[in-house]
């Protein structure tokens, strides 16, 4: 392709050192292709029995006059219960609920709570509005004064408005300009006020909302969703990684740099196994070495998981990534997960194509390692700015060798005026045409792609215009 990018197949020579004997002999674990087709059908099953319950108690019917106030009341009963039911729907998102996790994975469940959550607050705002108006025509009154009534009268509607507080808080700091101005903790602290949000507004639709205790059925119903989301969150998120990390007894081993502001942490376990981890996933860790431990930063595994270690390899970005570098062993560790569909259990063809850009090439590293393959069924390009940001490049061409892989260094700076995912000496090359130069049976291959999201996107793009379908592309945001 150009005089920046090496090339590197090696046929199979002798096999790669494991780290312990079931490594060789771990096989992916595959993720039912219905997995995702439930937690759909689950979702919109919910939004049709609450459309189901708002007909029964006569929405329907008091539409005759839409701008009576009967009209406007039940087009406020019915926004307000979609809007809860999204709300839950988007706690039940982020509540690490196995099946549903392994379904979507954390960067296609990110963008579905972004905008699940956006859509349940648009409507918890017309709601209100809704509200408001109906009962204002109704009883003849001004506006503001009917909705300060509303709020000082109505049973727990001042915990509701100080539920509406935190969600607007939530909403306000998700939005992407917003974001840009705020640390990832403190965005992260912020939006843990949501579930301050949506406990407040409990009381409120329990007391005064008619359409959750009209009927058995409908108080049933939400009772019933209200204890799935709460319990949800307690066991996946709080009570399995505590008994996990009890369980296993996770402290760091060593620490070892890689390069300039890129290390390596091993741990050591018991039974690591069991917690059913391949190549690629990533855990949300946290470690006790003092002020700060309680912050949970995600990192992918970057080597294959073995019953006594595991391995992970961060570059300097941050107070999280920074810290590794001066953890001591013996530091016990917290962790979550694992997490995500950037592993080998995803693979649908014989193929697979790696991209990778910096550090995002080590969870494909992991990859490489643990996928079952022939020589020449797997192809990895990695892109890097120079030789020495090339981050394991001595365990990447063993693993080619051991393997009969392919890998090929895209090496130098980006190129300045154009959004590709290639280095400026290959500016002459369309991104298409240079991808089919190194992999000219792309479109027939798996395709994982790790890196920074600009770099990511392009790459998809570039991946999308060779003929790779969309569900062969297989890559994970973790920007926020």
């Amino acid at each position: 392709m150009s005089s920046a990018t090496t090339s590197r197949q090696q046929s199979p020579a002798s096999p790669l050192p494991q780290a312990g004997p079931v490594a060789a002999r771990r096989r992916p674990r595959i993720v039912p292709g219905w997995y995702r087709d439930a937690a759909g059908a689950l979702t919109w099953l919910s939004m049709l029995v609450v459309v189901a319950l708002w007909v029964s108690g006569g929405g329907i019917r008091d539409l005759a006059n839409p701008l009576s106030g009967d009209g406007l009341t039940t087009l406020g009963r019915i926004t307000g219960l979609v809007s809860a039911d999204l709300l839950l729907i988007q706690v039940l998102l982020m509540a690490r609920v196995p099946f549903v996790e392994r379904a979507y994975g954390q960067d296609e469940l990110a963008r579905r709570h972004r905008l699940v959550g956006f859509w349940s607050f648009n409507l918890m705002l017309a709601h209100v509005v809704l509200i408001t108006l109906g009962y204002a025509v109704t009883y003849a009154q001004n506006v503001v004064a009917e909705f300060l009534h509303i709020v000082l009268d109505y049973p727990a509607m001042l915990l509701a408005l100080a539920g509406t507080a935190a969600l607007t808080l939530v909403v306000v700091t998700s939005i992407r300009a917003a974001r840009r101005k705020l640390r990832y903790e403190s965005w992260h602290l912020l939006h843990l006020y949501a579930y301050l949000g949506v406990g407040l507004a409990l009381p409120h639709q329990l007391w005064t909302g008619a359409d959750f205790l009209s009927s058995p059925a409908a108080t049933v119903y939400w009772w019933s969703l209200w204890a799935a989301a709460a319990g949800a969150m307690l066991v996946w998120r709080v009570a399995l990684p505590l008994y996990r990390s009890a369980r296993h007894g996770v402290v760091v081993e060593r620490v070892m740099p890689e390069s300039p502001g890129v290390v390596s942490v091993v741990m050591r376990g018991r039974d690591l196994d069991r917690l059913r981890a391949s190549a690629g996933q990533f855990f949300t860790w946290r470690f006790l070495d003092g002020p700060g431990w309680t912050r949970g930063n995600p990192y992918s595994l970057s080597a294959a998981p073995t019953p006594t270690q595991l391995r992970i390899t961060a570059k300097d970005l941050g107070d999280g990534s920074g810290r590794l570098a001066r953890l001591k062993p013996g530091t016990r560790v917290l962790l979550e997960g694992p997490y995500g569909r950037m592993h080998p259990g995803v693979r649908t063809r014989r193929k697979v194509t790696l991209l990778a850009c910096g550090i995002g090439v080590t969870p494909l590293r992991a990859i490489l390692e643990e996928l079952p393959q022939g020589p020449g069924d797997v192809t990895l390009v990695y892109r890097a700015h120079s030789p020495g940001d090339v981050v394991l490049q001595r365990e990447i061409d063993d693993l080619v060798t051991a393997k009969g892989a392919r890998v090929h260094y895209a090496l130098g700076p980006r190129i300045p005026d154009r959004r590709s995912w290639l280095p400026r000496s290959a500016a002459h090359l369309d991104d298409v045409t240079a991808l089919r130069h190194l992999v000219p049976d792309v479109a027939d291959h798996d395709v994982f792609v790790c890196g920074a999201v600009p770099w990511m996107e392009a790459a998809r793009d570039a991946c999308l215009a060779a003929g790779v379908p969309p569900d062969r592309i297989h890559l994970e945001r973790f920007s926020w």
